[in-house]
């Protein structure tokens, strides 16, 4: 690894602005912004085709994507999510990338890295144990204790904490109440540390938290509590971007993680804007497939940032276009009825106002017959730009297709889906037919009632954020392939006025995930010289 001073030298940050985290990491003041030109990059907007348990490649594909553009002479930067400890320690282990297209050091990225998730942790539950000193003092603020929607946070997966009763043990311990844990990337701080572009529009955001209504009905606002400048003191080293390096040494922004199936899924909007005003070239990843992350950066960064992507690069696999089969094999006949997946998101990305370019995310053991025929398929059937990356293998020489397509590309003009004006049940139906092709958008009773509440209180113009399975355009994870025709059931909506979304629940999408019975942290240890094994991507 480079010194980070090196890196960001190659950059263009002065070294007054980084504040160093060991040799290797470092933070850089968002003051940089003032010296920077807005926007002087293009935003290369990362997605997939919807991905099995094991996930196709975007985080590999993305850093690949940048070294191979620096390869060919361009100043490229990557922008990706701080890995979530739930995951590492999870399903999926480590998430900086693979081989050798890497952020690095992955080890310390991976476990706890410059201390952002405990931040926004301890932020989110300092709230929540404010919130619940103020009942217990007298209630100044006559909150209704059953509206309060505030949970508390932990980065660890663990389905024990999903519903909890606090307060037992006599009055002293407070007011019994049933309340529960997220995991921290689906806790409405992390959305709202990703979504902020300085520390006063950070200071704005968590002022406008709303986390319970009074016993007459009104929303309360964390600003009515007195406690912003608490919050924000937790946050303030936090805001500030992660600068690290790839395994080529290509600058990289490490940045906030919210998880693209709860909330918005993408770096932080501060890292995106350092990216733009520092580089000519900016890759940034989205979360799961382009029905997710990629729609929620159209539909709630780009409209809260002003950032707007150049071209989407669609990241594929042979797997994840056989798997929509419905088949654990690989075969051609799998692959010719699964790619309607593909063609669905390829769509849907253009449907954005950008150009799409596939990206075949090469495993080691693909057979080259099946890369072969699904290149082919892309660009003579689909009519879609496409190359067979290798950057797990090669690093940046094995994105070099990529990069030429990337740079070649005219762009578009990005827009999002719907109108702010557009009422929050149009917004819900607009996202479940457009994108996910439902034929019925059903709203159960309660999220109705209390969609018409947020609109009759002022929160109607605010974008949507659907939670639902990766696993498939619709709400039933096993629902394989392109369907069409299907119902979309709402279950719950709540308010995240901090953040400046309203989440539309789908299916029994859970905020805090569970381990599975063989845990990645099962095979996790440390070595005697203190190295972090089993991480490796």
């Amino acid at each position: 690894m480079l010194p980070i001073l090196d890196v960001a030298a190659r950059l263009g940050v002065p070294s007054r602005y980084l504040h160093s985290y060991g040799p290797h990491m470092a933070k850089v003041h968002l003051d940089l912004l003032a010296e920077l030109p807005p926007q002087r990059g293009r935003l290369i907007l990362v997605t997939a085709i919807t991905p099995t348990v094991h996930g196709e490649g975007k985080t590999v594909t993305t850093i690949g994507l940048a070294q191979a553009l620096t390869k060919i002479g361009k100043s490229a930067v990557a922008t990706v999510r701080q890995p979530s400890l739930g995951p590492v320690f999870g399903q999926k282990g480590g998430a900086t990338g693979g081989g050798l297209s890497q952020v690095l050091p992955h080890d310390r990225i991976n476990v706890h890295f410059t201390g952002d998730f405990h931040a926004v942790a301890a932020a989110q539950n300092t709230l929540a144990a404010l919130l619940d000193s103020s009942v217990y003092h007298g209630n100044p603020l006559d909150l209704d204790p059953q509206s309060i929607d505030w949970p508390r946070a932990l980065d660890v997966n663990d389905r024990s904490l999903r519903q909890i009763v606090t307060g037992l043990g006599g009055r002293i311990n407070g007011a019994p109440r049933e309340t529960g844990f997220v995991i921290t990337a689906a806790s409405e701080m992390m959305a709202i540390l990703g979504l902020s572009s300085s520390i006063e529009d950070l200071r704005r955001r968590l002022g406008n938290i709303v986390f319970g209504a009074t016993r007459q009905g009104r929303f309360v606002r964390a600003e009515e509590l007195g406690i912003t400048g608490s919050i924000l003191m937790l946050l303030a080293d936090a805001i500030h971007p992660n600068l690290v390096q790839t395994t080529e040494g290509t600058p990289a922004l490490v940045h906030s993680g919210p998880f693209a199936n709860i909330a918005h899924g993408t770096a932080s909007v501060a890292s995106l804007k350092m990216a733009m005003g520092l580089a000519d070239y900016v890759v940034n990843e989205t979360g799961f497939a382009a029905d997710l992350g990629a729609e929620k950066f159209f539909d709630i960064v780009m409209p809260a940032s002003g950032l707007r992507p150049h071209v989407a690069v669609v990241v594929a696999s042979v797997r994840a276009v056989a798997a929509q089969s419905g088949s654990p094999e690989v075969t051609l006949e799998t692959l010719a009825a699964g790619v309607a997946n593909l063609a669905r998101h390829i769509e849907n990305t253009r449907s954005f106002g950008v150009p799409a370019i596939v990206a075949i995310n090469r495993f080691p053991k693909d057979d080259p017959a099946h890369l072969a025929w699904l290149a082919d398929y892309c660009r003579n059937t689909l009519n879609t730009p496409c190359a067979i990356s290798d950057v797990y293998g090669q690093g940046g020489e094995g994105g070099r297709e990529l990069a030429e397509l990337v740079v070649a590309s005219e762009g578009g003009d990005a827009h999002s889906l719907y109108e702010p004006t557009l009422p929050l049940t149009e917004k819900i139906r607009r996202i479940a037919t457009k994108i996910y092709r439902a034929g019925e958008v059903a709203i159960e009773s309660a999220p109705a009632r209390k969609l018409r509440k947020l609109e009759a209180d002022g929160f109607g113009h605010l974008p949507i954020c659907i939670a639902k399975t990766q696993y498939s355009f619709s709400d039933n994870a096993k629902l394989m392939g392109a369907p069409e025709g299907f119902e979309f059931t709402v279950s719950d909506a709540y308010l995240r006025a901090g953040a400046g979304f309203v989440t539309a629940v789908a299916g029994s999408m859970s905020l805090m995930p569970g381990l599975g019975k063989t845990p990645a942290a099962l095979n996790l240890d440390v070595a005697p010289d203190g190295a972090l094994l089993g991480l490796d991507g």
